[in-house]
This record gives C-alpha cells, structure tokens and sequence, in this order.
C-alpha cells in the first residue's frame, strides 16, 4: 500500500516538475517557404544545429500600424483572368484574396492607361473638355472593374484600394502626349476634378477607393510609356491649392491622397517639399514609394528621414516587381537563383551600376518587406498580380514577372515562388497590427515582427545562408527554438500574447 501511494507521489512530483520546466516555453506555429520545396509548409519538428541565432523579441516596444500587403490590378491582369477558365478564376482570387490564401488587404489599379494596359485611353478623350462632360469610365467595365468586384467577393476582410495614374489626357498636357510632359497649369482645376470624378464612377460600381497618388513616378520613366512630370513643388502646388480642395469639395475628404509614388533614392527632397508646414501638408495623407532605384538597398536612412519629417503620416510601398524579366515558367528554382537582372543591370549610369547587381528573386522579396517594415513603411503593394509567359500583356514591351504566371491558350495557371513570399506577410500581418521591436545577434538572418489585432504574434526570419540555422526566440520571460532551413523564410505565430496595441 505505502509503495503504491509513494509511486503516486513520485508521479505527481515529475508532473509538477515537467510544467514548471515547461511552464516557460512557447508554443508556435510555424510554416516554411525554402528552395528545397517547402511552400508556406507547416513545420513541427526541428533538429538542433550548430549554427544558432538568438532573436529578442519586445511586444511592449511598438512602432508603425500597418495598413496593409497586397498586389496590383492592371488591365493587364484583367484581361489575362477573364481567359481563363472559371475554375482557374476562382483559383487565383481564392489564392490572393480568400480566407485560405494570402489575404491581400491593400491594393492598387491605375487611373487612365499604363504600360500594362492593352492600349492607351483616357476617360475623357474631348479636347478643351474642361468641365469633363465626356467623362467616362465604360472602358473600365470590360476587363478592370470585373476583376475587382469579383475579388471583394472573395475577400472575408476586405481590402483597400489605391489609385494612382501615369498621366492627364494628352489635351491637357504641354505636349499633347502621353508620354512625358508637364499638366497645362490652364487645366489644374479641370485635373483635380478628374480625380473626383473618377473616385465617384468607381463607388457607383461598389468599388471603394481608399485613397490616390497624385502622379506615378513624377520624375518619369524615360519617356518610354505614359508618364507625367512633376517637380516636387509643382505636386504640392497642384495638391494643396486643387486636388485637396476639390476632393474636399465634393465631400470626398476621406480619400487619402499620397505624394511622390517613385524611387526612395529622391524622397527626402519630396518630402521637404510635401511637409514643409502644417499649411502645406493639410492634404497630404502621406507618401508613396517604389523600389527600382535598386535591386539590393532598402534606402533606410531615406525612409527614416521620411518618417521624421511626418510621423503622423503614412509611408506606403506601393509598387515593387521583378522587372526587365520575362518569367521563367514552372521553373522554381531560378527564383532561388542569384540570376535575376533589373533595368540598372543594362541601362544605369556608371555612377549607379554598383546599386543593380545580379539578384535572388525571393530573397529581394522578403529583404525588402523586411527592411521596409523595419523601417516605419506601414503598407507593401507588388505590382501586377497576373502576367503571361512573356511577362505582359503590355503595350511597350516592357515585360516584367508577377508571382502568379498564365497560360491562357493552355489554360494554367504557375504560383512561383514569389506567392509564397508575399503570402508570408500578407497572410499574417494583418491590418491595424503594430511593428514591434526585434533584436538579433547576428547579420546571418534578417526579421521582422508585428503583434496583430488579434493578439497573435508573428514574426518573418529570412535565412539567406547555405546551411540552417537554429532560432532561440525570446519573449519576456519565456523562450523557444525553432530551425530554418538553408535559403528559406519562415513565419512563426505566437497565439494569445496579451498585449495593449
């Protein structure tokens, strides 16, 4: 009898002794996106390394609310869904934006044409129309507009749409073009009345427009495809004496209106301009960038500088691809290679060609988003969310890839690796989370951490290293390891933090 009650005793002992070793421990989720195969592969088992890295994680340190993660509507990618099978159609928008997929909350289409439209057009095509009495958005219904109702119908949450356009009519411009040129200060008022217009057509379709950039990339492409140049005075100009008036005017005052929308390389003497005063600022919500100026800097100091001058103000990425690339077609393995090349690679200056060097397609992906988000930049749009085989359709060529290919004569449909990636951060960094603080001990990863509305955890690691690396993550108290594979990212989910955001 005694023998039995001591067995008793020992037992509870090791019990109450295996809770309080236990008692420290986190729990996780974990999933995995790596150039062995894993795709967004839920991890539950891991073998100790050699290689260790320790990561500091503190909830109670926060900094930016993020707006969102997304990609692109272009005509381009409308036109490429609407061939497609209906099968193949809902597989994409399940994939973009359902519950099971990457849950895009933030998007961004285009205002008139752009390179990746079929051709050029305009809302409103009559010369001298300055009271805009031909304005119309018709051209829009056949491929755009269906695309997006059909995704909100997909998307639980939701999402938010961005609109930005590449240029005015070419009637309103100095050179009667659509590439290049400078807005006719005669038609200003008639411009800002554009915008109007155009984000009242589009709530009529349901579509709600959360908020505009003035002008995509201002200081132009190289007159290659449409295009209008601003300098940052003259944006300012055209946005606080027109644009913000005009949208205030037709009770519009919600639409947030973002200047810039180009490289990082030139923000600082945009934002100068843009937040100069109180005044001068009223109207601007905030700024928009892009990420061409290199395929390797983040341009921290850029986007710290940003920050500074406008703490209250967003800071969205809302344009980013892998471009001057035809996509490489159910090829995985080349988005781990450190074979990709960008526009800089043939055409920067001398000056600038050490800023484009070959590149690791996922890798730029998610060292991007992770230094961006480390960085004060609230929101991350990729551009097109469908390309074809030649990395358009688009008017001047000017091909490019997206993370989901088609073939609409074969019907298929190719989730490159780059979908995985972005599914990373979309899927698990939601809306109204906060950017909180990360330390590590090493510069053999990189990581980003947010706590979520709610009140999970998540933290994105991106292991660029040949060989696999053991995390010893540390919250308050309490610890965990996980390994990482070789190339690979990974995002961990701590459930239930208990924290204030």
């Amino acid at each position: 009898m005694k023998k039995s009650v001591y067995f008793l005793i020992a037992i509870v002992i090791v019990l109450i002794m295996s809770f309080n070793m236990n008692s420290d421990k986190l729990d996780v989720k974990v999933y995995e996106t790596s150039s062995s195969g894993n795709k967004l592969k839920p991890i539950q088992s891991f073998i100790p390394c050699k290689n260790k890295v320790v990561i500091n994680i503190n909830p109670e340190t926060q900094f930016q609310t993020i707006t969102g993660i997304g990609g692109s509507f272009t005509e381009s990618s409308a036109y490429l869904f609407k061939n497609l099978s209906l099968e193949n159609q809902s597989k994409i928008l399940e994939a973009y934006f359902g519950d099971n997929g990457a849950k895009y909350s933030l998007t961004r289409t285009h205002i008139n044409s752009c390179d990746f439209s079929l051709n050029h057009y305009a809302y409103a095509k009559v010369p001298g129309d300055s009271l805009l009495t031909s304005f119309d958005i018709s051209h829009d219904k056949e491929y755009l507009i269906p695309m997006i109702q059909r995704a909100q119908q997909v998307s639980t949450d939701g999402f938010k749409i961005i609109s930005s356009p590449w240029t005015a009519p070419p009637w309103m411009k100095d050179n009667n073009s659509w590439i290049g040129g400078r807005l006719l200060p005669r038609y200003y008022d008639t411009w800002a009345l554009y915008f109007s217009k155009y984000i009242q057509s589009y709530r009529q379709e349901g579509l709600n427009v959360w908020g505009i950039t003035v002008e995509n990339e201002p200081l132009g492409n190289g007159n290659n495809w449409e295009s209008m140049h601003y300098t940052p005075d003259e944006m300012t100009r055209f946005v606080t004496q027109y644009l913000g008036p005009q949208l205030e005017k037709d009770g519009l005052s919600d639409i947030k209106i973002l200047g810039y929308d180009q490289n990082r390389d030139h923000l600082k003497e945009w934002v100068n301009a843009m937040y100069e005063s109180p005044e001068v600022s009223k109207y601007f919500s905030g700024t928009a960038i892009h990420w061409y100026a290199s395929t390797q800097e983040v341009f921290e100091d850029a986007l710290q500088f940003a920050h500074a001058k406008a703490p209250d103000k967003y800071l969205i990425e809302t344009e980013g691809c892998i471009d001057a690339e035809i996509p490489h077609w159910k090829d995985d393995v080349w988005y781990w290679s450190e074979e990709a090349t960008d526009w800089g690679w043939d055409w920067a200056s001398e000056s600038e060609k050490h800023l484009h060097p070959k590149y690791t397609p996922t890798f730029r992906y998610a060292k991007d988003m992770i230094g961006c988000l480390n960085n004060w930049v609230d929101g991350w749009i990729d551009w097109n969310l469908i390309l074809d085989r030649q990395g358009g359709p688009n008017w001047f060529k000017n091909w490019c890839t997206a993370p989901v290919i088609v073939d609409i004569d074969l019907d298929e449909v190719y989730f490159t690796p780059l979908y995985y990636v972005m599914s990373h951060f979309s899927k698990y960094i939601r809306p109204e989370s906060k950017v909180i603080k990360v330390d590590t001990n090493t510069d053999k990863i990189m990581a980003t951490a947010v706590i979520n509305p709610d009140q999970s955890l998540a933290i994105v690691v991106l292991n660029e290293q040949d060989y696999p690396q053991e995390l010893i993550l540390n919250i308050y108290d309490k610890s965990t390891s996980v390994t990482i594979s070789p190339h690979a990212i990974q995002t961990i989910i701590f459930s239930n933090m208990n924290v204030s955001l």
